[in-house]
């Protein structure tokens, strides 16, 4: 036995209900591990003086001892929803995650956060808070649906320029089903399912979504990763689940899911069984196992779609995948006059600048007018005298601005030609011009 503690019992023959001194020898014992005869120090000590540092120095002692549920029992005496004791606080939220209690676990670690939000332990944050590789909602949403923006676009395919084969295609697959919905249901065909809209970046494919919502007059939810991802274990599926529910109860309905690769990406690459729930949970709801999906259109977007999980593109989930290229020569005319106009310019050739920006995406082409502009400002600036964009200043402008899709066809082309043993990217390859 420790000579300190040696000395402690010694000091107390002398005097038996000294409360400091039992005390001091109640956590040393603990400390050193005397775990049994901790329990007898502390169980005295409470008897002598019934408070809450005693009966936590008892409830410490079980958890030691990984006596859980009388450990917990303690600490249910002590519990209050007020209190500012976070050693209270911090080791039932333990005990509660030892007996998986998870969901008690997360409303009392709220509750410490709530005094100190800096506040961290490696233990309980390891059950508690998932750790994704992305953005999180540090946020803990009381209501879902609160965050999310219902909207019926007042945009269809009108407003698309160029991109016919993609507007026929999405027309074929999705709007004529949900515009002769019966006579699809004679034949046994439901109505919805999933399509994938991919591509390189700032192409289009929000407003491709957008406009498909509006030419089938539904109405449109954009889901983004701060409306789903959450700190809190099974707290993301929750809203996932809750997200699904509002689109049902508000067909017919688009769901659009932008960015869908970082909540579907291949589960092989996941080293966090909180990111495999979560797209178990996605493939559920995209199968209506509990819920019908009669009438909803669930819409991804990606960049990059060799990182979704293959399971998404079985049949019934996104099953109808769309290549949203960069716009063409009528898309691009259409993307310049609708970002210069209200903008001061005069004898602008649309034709010209449409096809001087071959394989420009929509973005690029906003950063082509930003850079003319702030040419013509700094002008203004130095002569006194505002003067209107050409079509000469768009032009220099386009020769400082290099598209941003080429370092995706890159990637996309090789995927296309080494990897596409289902010839999904075979679109990728007929827009390049290769053969296989």
């Amino acid at each position: 036995m420790n000579k300190a503690i040696e000395s402690l019992r010694e000091a107390l023959k002398f005097s038996p209900n000294n409360i400091p001194l039992k005390l001091h020898l109640a956590q040393t014992l603990y400390d050193f591990n005397y775990l049994d005869d901790a329990e007898i120090e502390f169980q005295e000590l409470i008897k002598l003086e019934n408070n809450e540092t005693h009966t936590l120095g008892l409830a410490k002692v079980f958890y030691a001892k990984k006596e859980f549920g009388k450990c917990t029992v303690i600490l249910e005496d002590i519990f209050q929803p007020d209190t500012k004791n976070i050693s209270i606080l911090e080791l039932y939220t333990k005990t509660l995650i030892q007996e998986n209690n998870l969901d008690y676990a997360a409303e009392v670690y709220k509750i410490i956060l709530g005094i100190d939000r800096t506040y961290s332990d490696e233990f309980i944050d390891s059950h508690l808070r998932v750790r994704a590789e992305g953005p999180t909602n540090e946020e803990i949403s009381e209501d879902v649906n609160q965050n999310l923006f219902m909207e019926k676009p007042s945009i269809n395919f009108h407003n698309v320029g160029g991109l016919e084969h993609v507007k026929k295609e999405i027309d074929l697959k999705i709007i004529k089903p949900l515009q002769h919905a019966e006579l699809y249901k004679q034949y046994g065909k439901k109505i919805g399912g999933g399509i994938l809209l991919y591509g390189p970046p700032g192409c289009g494919k929000t407003f491709m979504a957008k406009a498909t919502a509006g030419e089938i007059n539904s109405k449109f939810i954009s889901v983004g990763l701060n409306d789903i991802l959450d700190m809190w274990v099974g707290s993301s599926e929750k809203n996932l689940h809750e997200i699904f529910e509002t689109a049902r109860g508000n067909n017919p309905c688009v769901l659009f899911f932008d960015e869908i690769d970082a909540l579907g990406a291949s589960r092989t690459d996941m080293r966090q069984s909180s990111s495999r729930l979560l797209i178990n949970q996605f493939l559920q709801e995209l199968d209506g196992v509990v819920s019908n999906n009669e009438g909803i259109l669930v819409v991804g977007a990606t960049n990059t779609p060799w990182h979704l999980d293959a399971a998404f593109r079985r049949p019934g989930r996104f099953d109808r995948i769309i290549f949203i290229p960069p716009p063409d020569t009528k898309a691009r005319e259409a993307i310049f006059k609708l970002k210069l106009a209200g903008k001061p310019i005069e004898n602008i050739d649309y034709e010209i600048l449409a096809k001087n920006t071959k394989e420009y995406s929509g973005a690029d082409i906003e950063a082509v007018i930003d850079i003319a502009i702030e040419e013509k400002l700094t002008l203004a600036m130095e002569e006194g005298i505002p003067k209107p964009m050409s079509t000469k200043d768009l032009k220099k402008a386009i020769k400082k601005h290099k598209p941003s899709t080429k370092e995706w066809f890159v990637t996309a082309r090789n995927h296309a030609l080494y990897a596409n043993q289902s010839e999904l990217y075979d679109e990728v390859l007929s827009y390049l011009n290769i053969k296989k």
